[in-house]
């Protein structure tokens, strides 16, 4: 069974793709429809809507207040676009930053899962495991770099 996280941040994200990229969701009601504290909405806004995943949230407190959730497109800018993204990467690059960048490329089509799967398999901790800790993160961003310059000629 899917944690409530999990199940919250499907929901929002069909809601997302249901409409034109943007949303606009009461924290309260969200709250009710799950069963749950206002605390966890905001918990999975903050940890799953970032801007590193491609959302922009706006939030606004007090009596109506509401949670604007806006999806950042890349799709149809280009090629040149998407070197930017692959270029502001950075030279050092966790595990865990790589995958998000990843999944971003499949969520906007860029990629399709299988090349996501591989990228993933490329640049996983278990397979720099020979690499030294304090290196894995150069190695890592260099291969991802070159892996999605190769998927996007």
């Amino acid at each position: 069974m899917a944690k409530l996280s999990d199940l919250i941040e499907t929901f929002i994200k069909q809601m997302i793709n249901d409409t034109d990229g943007s949303i606009e969701i009461q924290r309260n009601e969200l709250a009710n429809q799950f069963n749950c504290v206002p605390s966890q909405i905001n918990y999975v806004i903050d940890t799953r809507f970032t801007s590193d995943r491609g959302y922009y949230v706006e939030s606004r407190r007090g009596g109506g207040g509401h949670i604007r959730i806006r999806r950042v497109s890349i799709e149809h800018k280009g090629k040149n676009y998407l070197m930017h993204i692959v270029q502001s990467m950075g030279d050092n690059i966790s595990q865990q930053s790589a995958h998000v960048f990843i999944n971003n490329f499949i969520d906007y089509n860029v990629i399709s899962e299988r090349e996501g799967l591989m990228l993933k398999a490329a640049t996983s901790d278990k397979i720099l495991s020979t690499v030294p800790v304090d290196q894995r993160g150069y190695l890592r961003a260099s291969i991802l770099k070159n892996m999605m310059v190769c998927l996007l000629i």
